[in-house]
């Protein structure tokens, strides 16, 4: 263990309570304490509401203080300097340049109308007193180090010209602009590929090392950490459950809690039949038993339920005044489902697999190919013919408080469908059978009169699929469906799924960048890459022996912890 005069950053029985109103406070810090040494990377690690991305704003002095009470006793040393009781200016010249932050979602920490080397050269201005010709010198120096392609033309474009991957490495460039000595990384990888989570790991363990930086990695994935961390801290309800070294950590984890988000997430050598969850572990006597395998593959007696032959999809971007370049999304992709069993589509941002979901639905229009389903092309029927169709196929979409109405009750969600089909004899027959839907997705009846923003982002995703449920679909296209969960949430959402599928009959078409989580679900595994199909095999085959390249890459990017 590091000594006192070797840490930079020291919280000392931080407490956070947030005020909701004239007589009602909640408790998000509960009076923690941890340690950053210098030159070190330690990892904040736990579920959505466990305080960890308080505890990073606390540091920087983000958090709203016009509702925001810390406690008297609490301290935030850094460098010495207790940063609670700094002056607000002599704060605000140590956060930004001695301590920064890589927020979790670029496109809504970068301004939308500022060119990214704008933004970049006003931290070097503000914080390092440069002028504009040495912003832009620096700004380009930044650029490249992490690893931004064509600088001195990306220097002049917006946040919206780049690709996520790309946004990522803007807010890094800003964060070690002026080279601080603590670094926090708040979700920086949360929804990006496998391969870009990757490179934006190594990046960040690249630059720690070249700058001697300290840094505090915030996430609530434990098999990520465990390739960048030093020290681990497990945060849960605004505690601190378990702290050690990851190598302890991960192979002797001593709280519950810690041993429930090590088994949470799925694994590449074992397909249990359901994963565990956290209720497993938290307040159990013993550690839930060995579960036996589930089978997965494609048998010679399947019968089919939709067959795809040569899908393509195009789009027309303008080009000068007059002109218009095709971009091929989708280039002839053929593939067969099977009932009551799952076809994963894996493959990187860009490489089609959303837009072949969105086609098959009828939501893009197809430029070529069939889609057959009970011997109809769905793809070729007119609008009145496919009406009937639409609810025997349903989708889920990745960001289930996009596609849910905020304006409409739980209760007004599920009836709506139902009334546009005729589902159901009366709104009273309706009502019972949305009762019975959220009780199937593990949901009380009490929140058919709540509103999406009241649940969390795991119960919003059973409400879409409550939703879906309504319809009585036989085929459903889950899209990036569990991508942005917890992995707690995540292993109970995809308990759900398969617990429907086997009681249901339904036939999944499983749309990932997370090859860990199609390796559970996939019967048969199809890899796109750059709109074309590079390989397809059942699930158990591609993940033993990959053929292509590119599926190495990716099986290669998962995250495997220590």
């Amino acid at each position: 263990m590091p000594q006192e005069s070797d840490m930079l950053l020291q919280v000392r029985q931080l407490r956070v309570c947030f005020r909701l109103d004239k007589n009602t406070t909640f408790e998000a810090l509960k009076g923690i304490s941890f340690d950053v040494p210098r030159n070190a990377t330690v990892a904040l690690v736990g579920e959505s509401g466990s305080g960890k991305s308080v505890s990073s704003l606390a540091v920087m002095g983000l958090l709203p203080p016009e509702n925001t009470l810390i406690d008297p006793a609490s301290s935030i040393v850094f460098g010495g300097r207790d940063l609670l009781r700094l002056a607000p200016g002599a704060r605000r010249a140590i956060c930004g340049k001695e301590i920064s932050m890589i927020f979790q979602e670029p496109m809504s920490s970068l301004n939308p109308v500022l060119t990214v080397g704008f933004q970049i050269g006003e931290v070097l201005r503000q914080h390092m007193g440069m002028n504009a010709r040495q912003a832009r010198a620096r700004t380009l120096e930044l650029l490249r180090e992490v690893g931004i392609p064509d600088p001195s033309r990306k220097i002049d474009a917006y946040p919206s010209q780049m690709s996520g991957g790309q946004q990522q490495r803007v807010m890094i460039a800003m964060a070690i602009a002026c080279e601080p000595k603590l670094l926090i990384a708040d979700e920086p990888t949360t929804a990006l590929d496998v391969t870009i989570q990757k490179q934006i790991m190594e990046l960040i363990a690249r630059l720690q090392k070249k700058h001697q930086m300290s840094v505090l990695f915030i996430t609530h994935d434990l098999a990520l950490v465990g390739e960048i961390a030093e020290r681990v801290i497990v945060m849960r309800h605004g505690v601190v459950r378990e702290e050690g070294p990851a190598r302890q950590v991960f192979e002797a984890p001593s709280d519950s809690y810690t041993k429930a988000l090590l088994h949470c997430r799925p694994r590449l050598d074992a397909r249990p039949l359901r994963l565990p969850v956290i209720d497993d572990y938290i307040g159990a006597s013993a550690e839930p038993g060995v579960a036996r395998e589930r089978t997965r593959g494609y048998l010679p007696g399947d019968r089919e339920v939709l067959v795809v032959d040569k899908l393509s999809k195009s789009f027309f971007l303008r080009e000068g005044l007059f002109g218009k370049r095709e971009f091929k999304a989708v280039k002839d992709v053929s593939f067969r489902l099977v009932r009551g069993k799952t076809l994963g589509v894996v493959g990187e941002s860009g490489s089609g697999k959303s837009t072949l979901g969105l086609t098959l639905l009828r939501l893009h229009r197809a430029s070529g190919g069939r889609a057959m389903f009970e011997g109809k092309d769905l793809l070729a029927m007119p609008e009145r013919e496919y009406q009937p169709y639409k609810r025997r196929l349903q989708i889920v979409f990745q960001n289930p408080y996009a596609s849910l109405n905020p304006r409409f009750t739980v209760g007004q969600i599920l009836l709506e469908p139902m009334r546009i089909h005729r589902i159901g004899a009366g709104d009273g027959e309706r009502s019972a059978l949305a009762r019975q839907l959220l009780d199937k997705v593990g949901l009380p009846a009490q929140a058919m009169q709540r509103y999406p923003h009241e649940f969390s982002g795991g119960q919003r995703q059973r409400i879409a699929i409550a939703r879906c449920l309504t319809m009585k679909p036989e085929i459903l296209v889950c899209d990036e469906s569990v991508s942005a969960l917890d992995v707690s949430v995540q292993a109970q959402v995809l308990n759900l799924l398969q617990d429907l599928q086997d009681e249901l009959g339904m036939s999944y078409i499983f749309i990932s960048h997370d090859l860990s989580v199609v390796k559970y679900m996939a019967d048969q595994v199809m890899v796109m890459h750059q709109g074309s199909v590079v390989e397809m095999a059942d699930s158990d085959e591609l993940y033993r022996n990959p053929q292509h390249a590119y599926t190495r890459t990716l099986l290669g990017a998962i995250p495997r912890g220590l």
